[in-house]
């Protein structure tokens, strides 16, 4: 890869990440949470940051090896705590209205082959850890935003038929290429991507329908909308107004299913790695929202584990639609990254709801989303769905049909 062009495209890439992402304000502070195989683009981040004004940068680094090496070797009970001091770090953050950046290098299959019950149990203490950044994230407290850089490993695993080297140099590229950043105007590209799927927000959140159902192979599932359901896409606003755009890539729109009204059964298309293990040929059957049988040809018991997390984790909070021929889905490629995945095939989400997927949710206490219909939960785990088989259609209250997928993409309107 030519160096000068690499980082031309990496400072794109921050540039788009803070401003695009972040939309990070002068005089704010900026927390990053980073694999230790991302610290170069870190430093790229930190040094754009301040130029913009940032008050401070702090850095978080996490290491899966050492994660690894507790589900491994520590006392049970350990496993399951974490200390006061991280909970009371996030609130101070959080009041501060601190803008929160994850820049992830992660490695698939971290956790391959660890006693899935204990890796349960560790998946389960980060959630709660995690809680008050959560909660801040899902009520619009806080602009978040997440961004992935490679290793050689993760390479290696996307492309496995290439030499270490030119492995790196193509997820690189691909990365450069789905994020927008491989071109001379790279935010205002982002602005243009953002306004049609705001229109498409607009479109959606104008037919108001009861339900969507989707069928695939394997997959024949209706689900139940909330009243006051809300689509949302390309970006959200905080609390006090400010548009930010959480995932870079980002090719979906979403809303949450009615936490009780999701009824059928679907397949998976992707694996899913969640918590560093790989989960593949996800097969759920739900009645009346719940999952009520579970299967997978690979990573069952982790999967068990997930869907066992809580009261609320055994059903959907998100159902999002993403085209067969967005960018991503085009390079026929599984990056074995869900921030990648799940912008190349519709996916579903199990776990909790994001309140502002129905009106006025961002205000509403957990009970008061519930009763409003949105599923809460300490988890958030989405998993693919999508193919070119897949046809959806919206339904109407008075029970018309109105094709919004067919053969995998966005009908064409005339």
């Amino acid at each position: 890869m030519n160096e000068k062009s690499h980082e031309r495209k990496l400072t794109n890439l921050a540039e788009v990440t803070l401003t695009i992402g972040l939309n990070l304000q002068k005089n704010q502070t900026l927390n990053i949470n980073a694999d230790l195989d991302a610290a170069p683009f870190v430093r790229k981040v930190t040094e754009i940051a301040y130029k913009k004004g940032a008050r401070n940068v702090y850095v978080n680094w996490m290491d899966q090896e050492i994660s690894k090496l507790k589900i491994m070797y520590a006392p049970e009970k350990s496993l399951s705590e974490f200390p006061d001091w991280s909970k009371h770090r996030s609130e101070e953050l959080i009041q501060q209205k601190t803008a929160f950046l994850s820049i992830r290098s992660t490695l698939p299959e971290a956790f391959s082959g660890l006693d899935p019950e204990r890796v349960g149990t560790y998946m389960k203490a980060f959630a709660l850890e995690s809680q008050p950044i959560s909660l801040a994230r899902k009520t619009g407290i806080i602009a978040f935003c997440i961004v992935c850089v490679p290793n050689g490993k993760w390479a290696q695993k996307v492309y496995p038929r290439v030499t270490p080297e030119e492995a790196l140099d193509k997820l690189w590229e691909s990365i450069f290429k789905v994020t927008r950043v491989d071109c001379d105007e790279p935010v205002e590209e982002w602005k243009s991507h953002i306004g049609s799927l705001l229109s498409k927000v607009a479109e959606l959140n104008g037919k108001r329908f009861k339900q969507l159902h989707i069928e695939a192979p394997g997959t024949d599932l209706i689900l139940d909308l909330p009243d006051q359901h809300l689509w949302i896409g390309g970006g959200a606003l905080t609390q006090e107004g400010l548009f930010f755009t959480p995932n870079l890539p980002t090719e979906e729109v979403f809303t949450a299913p009615k936490r009780n009204g999701v009824n059928g059964t679907v397949k998976s298309t992707m694996p899913l790695i969640y918590g560093g293990t790989a989960i593949e040929d996800i097969e759920l059957t739900f009645k009346a929202g719940k999952i009520t049988e579970v299967n997978a040809s690979k990573g069952l018991e982790t999967l068990k584990h997930l869907i066992d997390s809580d009261d609320g984790s055994p059903f959907l909070g998100e159902v999002a639609l993403v085209p067969e021929d967005s960018p991503i889905a085009k390079r026929n490629t599984i990056f074995y990254n869900t921030l990648f995945d799940e912008n190349a095939s519709c996916h579903l989400a199990i776990g909790s709801a994001y309140p502002l997927c129905v009106e006025g949710g961002t205000n509403m206490t957990c009970e008061e989303l519930n009763e409003a219909g949105l599923n809460t939960s300490i988890t958030h785990v989405d998993f693919m769905i999508g193919s070119p088989d897949m046809n959806i259609d919206g339904i109407h209250p008075d029970g018309r049909r109105e094709p919004l997928f067919q053969n995998g993409c966005w009908i064409k309107k005339n």
